[in-house]
C-alpha cells in the first residue's frame, strides 16, 4: 500500500451559511491524502499505473466550483466521493480549510477532516 498526497490545494469557491459567503465567495484549502497500491507504479515507472496528480487536481476543482455547500463537511464529502469513485483509491481522507471564516473570535483557520473508504459509495 502507498499514500498519494496532495497538500494545500487553493481554490476560490463559494460555500458557507451566512449571505456573504454565498455572494462574495472566500478561499478554501483542500488536502487530500489518497491510499493505493503503488506497486505496479514503482515497478514500471509509467503514469498509467498510477494515479495523474493533475486530474486530483482537477476534480477536486470542479467540487470546490461546481457546487454551493452550506457546510465545509458536505464539501469535503462531495471531494472524497468524486475521487473514489472516480480513481482506483482504496481509502482517502479529505481536509478542507476556511482560512477567513466568519466566526467571532481570533483564530487562523476551520478545518474539517473526513476519511472514507471505496465501500463507503458503493
Amino acid at each position: 500500500m502507498g499514500i498519494i498526497r496532495l497538500k494545500n490545494m487553493q481554490f476560490y469557491g463559494f460555500h458557507g451559511v451566512n449571505e456573504s459567503e454565498k455572494h462574495l465567495g472566500g478561499r478554501f484549502e483542500v488536502d487530500v491524502e489518497m491510499h493505493l497500491s503503488l506497486i505496479a507504479a514503482c515497478a514500471s515507472d509509467d503514469l498509467n499505473d498510477t494515479i495523474n496528480y493533475e486530474a486530483i487536481y482537477k476534480t477536486v476543482d470542479q467540487c470546490v466550483k461546481k457546487d454551493k455547500f452550506y457546510l465545509i463537511e458536505a464539501l469535503a464529502n462531495s471531494i472524497a466521493k468524486e475521487i473514489v469513485t472516480e480513481h482506483p483509491v482504496e481509502s482517502i481522507m479529505v481536509r478542507v480549510r476556511k482560512p477567513h471564516a466568519p466566526v467571532k473570535g481570533v483564530l487562523d483557520t476551520i478545518e474539517v477532516e473526513i476519511e472514507r473508504v471505496k465501500a463507503d459509495y458503493a
